[in-house]
Parts: structure tokens; C-alpha cells; sequence
């Protein structure tokens, strides 16, 4: 019999050490390192003898495609984050907190390619049948001819996807409760996380069928289960918002055959998860116009533009080290912004808490957002509100440059169809001319500029409360 090596995994990140250690230098977790065996992956075990390899066919690159590529699940904000709808022989991982709703928009999925005709199945392993039923019952989902499972082997389920007719899509929720005989750790490991995994994906490429994984995230965002997965499916996306909240934003991370700057928005319903097909409207629906701190900025999400709230708090510090607290926003942007005004505008938050706050649950990554976190931030210091028919978009550069960002025109498209008159951004770039529009364009070349603007409206407010005390 072959030796068979041992490695040491760590059951926290993935990472592979030759020795056992108390705490994993990848990761920094302590005591999570646990001794595996080599040879344990699908087609390997203990004196199991190498298999002689087979030709395999090569193909030329230009040829005969598949006339259907890729299966439309019919609901739009799923399609458009992942390019179109689901690839055939592709695998996805879908993942989020416990109870953000990756079921739900799942079965909803596959209830409507049910309808459609197609084999779906749907394997339960946190779930007994009955239960799944009880849920595809609340939706409104029991007229859909999806069949269903409740297993947790691996070598099971591949029996019985193998033995009926080719599915069109595979569902196993969740990929942390599914194991295999090929690894010897518990279920939820490392190992079998791995292992179990590579068997499904090796599946989908072998049968063409479309297989969906869902994993569970902690607050860390660092289990196992999606972290290890990752590298191995073909796309990832992933459930953003807060659990108390209505809305959901599902979001592209990888995709080797879409786009991963699109995000999809869906409201929790009790008849599961809704579409939102314009973003601007939820995020812009309980904005206070009246109340400083409060920025609107024109941003884009893919193809998409979308309007959101930046809300900013400055307040007196009783702290030596004031708070700087973000949600929905790069802190290390934010105090980049902070920096800028100090040094470039004179504006000193050095004894204030900040607080910044993106509305509605949505993250934003592009750095058009500075110019109206700037707006936000100066405007919640100096107790004067903003123009509330104006938006905000530009990159500031540390110099205090504000400078230009791509799609302007479509984010004055959006906003003019919400009905704001103004916008204050930098002059647009030499190749993008600006068309015909009601809109006004405030250019602003540097931050300073903006100050001055809202210190003036500020001394505007000043002046007509003092007319009116008087």
C-alpha cells in the first residue's frame, strides 16, 4: 500500500502547513489547524492505484455552439447578475448571512424553470421535504413540478442525479451540511467542504447540468464553506443588507461569463423575495430633504445608474480620539476625505465624531462617490442642507482636484428622470459630450469650491433665521 502523506489544514481559512501549529499564520485563528490525509480527493483513496490516463479529445476553438448557451430563470434581477441567466455545465456559488434569503430566491428560480419545462432539482440538507414544501407553500410555489430531496451524502445524490434524466439545474443547500466517503473529517470541514464540492462541479462539467451551492457566511465572512469553494465554481455571488430590513441586494463577485459589477435589488415580501427594477426610487423613498448631512449621489452599479443617500453625522467628541464610524463605504476613503478637507479647505473635524451612513443598505465601491461624501460631510459640520433637487458625483484626488468619472451622461439621464434640476460635478471628459437636457451642471474644478458653496448657504440660513427673530 502507497504512504499516504498527512498535511495540516486550517478549518477557519483553508490554508495547508506541512506541521501542526497552535495558530495558523494565514489567518491568525488559534487551534484551528487539523491533520488530513493526502490521496482523499474523488478518485483517490487508501490503496487505491493510479489510473492509466485516457486521450482526451481535442476541439478546435471556432466551431458548432450550443443554440440555448444559457437557461433565463424569468426573474430579470437574477439574469442580470449573472449575465443572462444560469450557463449550462457551470457551477455558482451563492452565498450570505443565515437568513438573508439565498433560499428563497433560489426555489423562486427554480419554481419558474420548473413552469418552464425543465427538470430541476432541489436537495435539501438542512431541510427534511415536508419542510421545504411548508416554505414553497408560503410563496405560492406548489403548482411548480420541482423535484425534491432531502440528503446529505454525495455519493447518493450523484447515484440518483445519474440515474433519471439530465436536470437542467441542481440545487444543494447547503454545501456545509453535504459530505463524502472520499474524506474522513466531519461534515462542514475543510476536507469535506472540498471534496464534496469538487465531486458536484465535477458533475456539471461531465452532465452539462447547472449546479448552485449555497454557503453560509459569518459577520467575518471567513467559514469554510464559500472561502474554500471560491476558486473552484465559476461564479459567486453573494446576498448583501441587513436581516431586519426589507431590501436585498445580490451582488456578483466573480463570473467567468458576465459581467461582476452588476448587483440585482429585491424586496423581502411575505410572498418571498420581490424585484426592484428601479433602484433609485427604494433607495431616494424616505430621504428627508429638510436635514443637513444629506448628499444625493448619482452613482452606477454595473451598466446601471442609481441614485442613493449619502447621510453624514459631525458631532462635538467628548473623546481625546474622536469615532470614525462608516457603513456602506471604504473607511480608508473616508479618511482620505477628511484629510483632504483639512489640509485643502480649512475644514477641521479633529474634534468631531463622523459618522457616514450609504442609505437603503446598499455599498458603494467606485470613488465617484467622494465629491458627495464631501457635500454630506461639510454640509452636517456648517448645520446648512443641501439643495435637494441637486446630486453629486466626482473622484477627489488628493490635491484637492476634483476630477472627472465615466457614464456621466447616463447618471444625468437618471437623475433628471427623478426629477432633479442640478448637478454638481467636475466638467465632463473630452470624449463625452453632453446631449440636450433641462438639467443644470454646477461645475466644481476643485473641494474648495464646494465649501465655498455651502458655507455660502449656510450664511444664507444665518441670516434669514436672524430676519426671522427679529
Amino acid at each position: 500500500m502507497a504512504k499516504r502523506n498527512a498535511r495540516f489544514v486550517c478549518q477557519h481559512c483553508g490554508g495547508v502547513t506541512t506541521k501542526w501549529a497552535g495558530k495558523c499564520e494565514a489567518c491568525g485563528e488559534w487551534n484551528s489547524i487539523v491533520e488530513e490525509m493526502d490521496g482523499g480527493g474523488i478518485g483517490g483513496g487508501p490503496g487505491r492505484k493510479p489510473r492509466r490516463g485516457r486521450v482526451v479529445p481535442l476541439l478546435p476553438l471556432v466551431g458548432a455552439t450550443d443554440s440555448a448557451p444559457r437557461i433565463v430563470s424569468g426573474i430579470g434581477e437574477f439574469d442580470r447578475v449573472t449575465g443572462g441567466g444560469f450557463v449550462r455545465g457551470s457551477a455558482l456559488l451563492v452565498g450570505g448571512d443565515p437568513g438573508i434569503g439565498k433560499s428563497t430566491i433560489l426555489i423562486q428560480a427554480a419554481a419558474e424553470l420548473a413552469r418552464r419545462g425543465q427538470r430541476v432539482v432541489y436537495i435539501s440538507g438542512e431541510e427534511a421535504v415536508a419542510q421545504v414544501r411548508l416554505r414553497a407553500e408560503r410563496l405560492g410555489l406548489l403548482d411548480a413540478p420541482l423535484q425534491l430531496a432531502a440528503e446529505t451524502s454525495v455519493e447518493d445524490i450523484l447515484t440518483t442525479l445519474e440515474a433519471g434524466e439530465r436536470p437542467a439545474l441542481v440545487i444543494i443547500d447547503s454545501i456545509q451540511t453535504i459530505w463524502t466517503e472520499m474524506a474522513e473529517s466531519a461534515p462542514g470541514s475543510v476536507a469535506q467542504v472540498r471534496t464534496s464540492a469538487q465531486a458536484l462541479i465535477r458533475y456539471a462539467k461531465e452532465s452539462g447540468a447547472t449546479v448552485v451551492l449555497v454557503g453560509h457566511v459569518t459577520k467575518e465572512g471567513t467559514i469554510a464553506g464559500p472561502r474554500v469553494v471560491e476558486h473552484m465554481v465559476d461564479a459567486v455571488l453573494y446576498f448583501e443588507g441587513d436581516n431586519a430590513g426589507h431590501f436585498r441586494i445580490l451582488r456578483a463577485v466573480k463570473n467567468r461569463f458576465g459581467p461582476t459589477d452588476e448587483i440585482g435589488v429585491f424586496e423581502m415580501t411575505g410572498k418571498g423575495l420581490r424585484e426592484v427594477p428601479n433602484p433609485s426610487e427604494l433607495f431616494l423613498g424616505e430621504r428627508s430633504r429638510a436635514s443637513p448631512g444629506a448628499a444625493v449621489f448619482a452613482g452606477m452599479e454595473g451598466t446601471r445608474p442609481v441614485l442613493v443617500e449619502v447621510q453624514a453625522l459631525v458631532a462635538p467628541s467628548p473623546l481625546g480620539t474622536p469615532r470614525r464610524a462608516v457603513i456602506g463605504w471604504d473607511s480608508a476613503r473616508l479618511s482620505m476625505i477628511l484629510a483632504v478637507l483639512e489640509a485643502h479647505c480649512g475644514v477641521r473635524f479633529g474634534q468631531h465624531d463622523v459618522y457616514l451612513n450609504i442609505a437603503g443598505g446598499l455599498r458603494i465601491q467606485e470613488p465617484a462617490a467622494d465629491l458627495a461624501v464631501a457635500a454630506a460631510l461639510v454640509s452636517s459640520l456648517a448645520g446648512a442642507t443641501l439643495d435637494p433637487t441637486s446630486v453629486f458625483f466626482g473622484e477627489v484626488s488628493l490635491s484637492g482636484l476634483v476630477r472627472p468619472v465615466a457614464h456621466a451622461m447616463l447618471r444625468l439621464k437618471e437623475a433628471e428622470k427623478l426629477g432633479f434640476m442640478t448637478a454638481v460635478a467636475p466638467a465632463s471628459r473630452g470624449g463625452e459630450e453632453r446631449g440636450p437636457s433641462p438639467m443644470r451642471l454646477d461645475t466644481v474644478e476643485q473641494l474648495a469650491d464646494l465649501v465655498a458653496r455651502v458655507a455660502a448657504r449656510a450664511h444664507g440660513r444665518q441670516e434669514q433665521m436672524g430676519r426671522a427673530a427679529e
